[in-house]
């Protein structure tokens, strides 16, 4: 069964830098779906923060198995109402990938309970090596023990998240930092990942690595088509013995 995907974005630097234009010219969200596009296994649509409800309307969730979110200079203007949609989606099943600076986000936040801060370094190009730490992991299929981004913006820890359930990349940076890269957890039924790099004034988003891992984390976080969605709720007592005579097993 084909995997349904939202790749989402603020789509603000690309309009307002034309630094930022240049390099993405039909935006960062573009370049990330065109990619997945090529995948047959994969839906794709896209959505971005200035359309009606952010693109993330009921439907548009209720559809979505995984979704990808990529943010930066417009956190407060993502309405609460859908971040609590998302969340809720999130607990349900749906896979999130948080992508970059999305580490700031309303609804990264709410589903990790800290801050989510770190410390990062402006303005500078810097060479990024990024280490396989759990070979082996679906999301790092295809990958060698590290690659190389030329040029990336540094972040560096402390990074405040929960403890991850698997740390499968960590990062280092000429100026001796280390981060964690590329996180995940489990949020309800849902799966998260957190990969680092994708700074808009670099062209992270065309690097085969770095699309690779995404591509690779909306595989790993999709939800399973058999598993049984949990259901809460009152059960009467014997409701067990009713359930398997229904079933013609008793």
């Amino acid at each position: 069964m084909p995997i349904r995907v939202t790749v989402w974005s603020e789509y603000r630097h690309e309009k307002h830098n034309p630094e930022v234009g240049k390099i993405y010219p039909k935006g960062m969200h573009e370049a990330i779906a065109d990619h997945l596009r090529k995948n047959k296994n994969l839906i794709v649509r896209t959505a971005t923060l200035d359309e009606a409800e952010h693109g993330l309307t009921e439907e548009v969730i209720k559809n979505t198995d995984v979704l990808t979110w990529w943010g930066h200079m417009a956190h407060a203007e993502c309405r609460d109402l859908v971040v609590e949609r998302v969340f809720h989606r999130v607990l349900a099943g749906m896979g999130l990938v948080v992508l970059h600076s999305g580490h700031f986000s309303k609804i990264f936040q709410k589903l990790m309970g800290t801050t989510c801060n770190l410390k990062w370094r402006v303005g500078q190009k810097e060479r990024e090596v990024l280490w396989v730490t759990r070979p082996g992991h679906r999301i790092l299929e295809g990958i060698d023990d590290h690659f190389v981004i030329p040029e990336e913006e540094m972040y560096g820890e402390y990074f405040d998240i929960p403890e991850p359930e698997t740390t499968f990349l960590i990062s280092s940076f000429g100026g001796g930092e280390v981060f964690r890269s590329g996180c995940t957890w489990t949020r309800g039924q849902g799966k998260v990942v957190y990969f680092r790099p994708g700074h808009e004034t670099f062209p992270t988003y065309y690097n085969p690595n770095v699309l690779r891992i995404i591509e690779n984390s909306v595989h790993w976080a999709a939800p399973c088509p058999d598993s049984a969605q949990h259901t809460f709720g009152h059960r009467p007592e014997g409701w067990l013995d009713q359930q398997q005579a229904a079933e013609g097993k008793k």
